[in-house]
């Protein structure tokens, strides 16, 4: 608990402008991207290493069989099952991370809800590691002058206030809500989360 609200902190450090490009600052020699976005950039990443440890870690202890489990003792209905929602975490950070490098959405994350095709545990893990992927190289893009940000229709940042690090920020926050809930489905069938072991 305590490693998350740390994460937290540092993820509302890093969108509060805490890390800027200024002009006059100084240069790293071997590409010309400001020092401060070489430090954002290796910061970003350690994050995103965390984040997708916890993650696939917990994705992949729950057993194949319950993929298709969705929570019904509540107010439950018309919720994703369990491997809708990875697939939606999964297709929503390739969203991002496509806007992040300039690239048009992927045709198959299918309004966030992922790859049709994409169905079982293996399928799933795949489909979910890769968009780690995909974040990883957007947060290398951190202060690249040659490459355009785009506006992403399923983010809050308008086109004129979306910033790469915002779009991962945003990535990374939208993935630990669902991380809590990955919890709580390995819970509800009897399963210890990884990061909860001792």
């Amino acid at each position: 608990m305590q490693k998350r609200k740390s994460l937290l902190l540092i993820l509302l450090w890093l969108t509060s402008g805490a890390i800027v490009a200024q002009r006059g600052q100084i240069v790293e020699p071997k590409d010309g991207t400001p020092l401060d976005a070489h430090r954002e950039k290796r910061a970003m990443q350690s994050l995103l290493k965390i984040a997708e440890k916890e993650i696939v870690t917990a994705v992949e202890a729950m057993p194949a069989d319950k993929f298709g489990f969705a929570p019904t003792d509540g107010e439950f209905k018309g919720v994703r099952t369990f491997g809708q929602m990875v697939k939606h975490l999964s297709a929503t950070n390739h969203i991002l991370a496509a806007a992040a490098l300039g690239e048009e959405p992927p045709s198959d994350a299918g309004d966030e809800v992922g790859p049709e095709t994409v169905r079982t545990k293996p399928e799933i893990l795949d489909y979910l590691r890769g968009s780690f992927v995909h974040l990883s190289k957007a947060i290398e893009a951190i202060g690249a002058t040659n490459a355009p940000v785009n506006a992403s229709p399923i983010s809050p940042l308008k086109k004129g206030d979306v910033t790469r690090s915002a779009l991962v920020v945003e990535s990374l926050i939208h993935a630990y809500d669902h991380y809590g809930q990955i919890v709580e489905y390995l819970r509800m069938n009897g399963v210890v989360p990884p990061g909860s072991r001792p």
